[in-house]
């Protein structure tokens, strides 16, 4: 475990970071988008570049999703950039988040395990 300490709801092994270039848009709205993205629960940090016009974000990839993101992001109406880098970056995001997603709920097996209903009789 690291020594960092993590937001509620946060765990670090289903923690991730994501880094998404925005266009360039009235920083207030930004400033809003990114007040209210920091509030989610499963968030463990946003903070945004002014240089890059980009959004960097950590968090729990089975309680958050890039989706729930990009909806604040639309209230907002601050749009992320739609260049190919971009967009293949969003779509890889969005296969990892739901990998984690459906992992995060899954019971590992085993070979050296028993079967269920067997037991040894000593």
């Amino acid at each position: 475990m690291s020594d960092k300490d993590h937001r509620l709801g946060v765990s670090e092994i289903n923690l991730v970071t994501r880094h998404l270039k925005l266009e360039p848009n009235d920083e207030v709205a930004i400033r809003a988008a990114v007040a209210d993205i920091d509030q989610l629960y499963g968030l463990d940090g946003v903070s945004f570049d002014e240089k890059k016009w980009r959004l960097d974000l950590a968090y729990d990839a089975s309680r958050v999703c890039l989706d729930c993101v990009e909806d604040i992001l639309m209230k907002h109406a601050v749009e992320i950039s739609h260049d190919w880098w971009t967009r293949f970056k969003e779509e890889h995001y969005r296969f990892v988040d739901q990998n984690v997603k459906d992992n995060a709920n899954h019971e590992p097996w085993s070979c050296h395990q028993s079967p269920p209903g067997s037991r040894k009789k000593k």
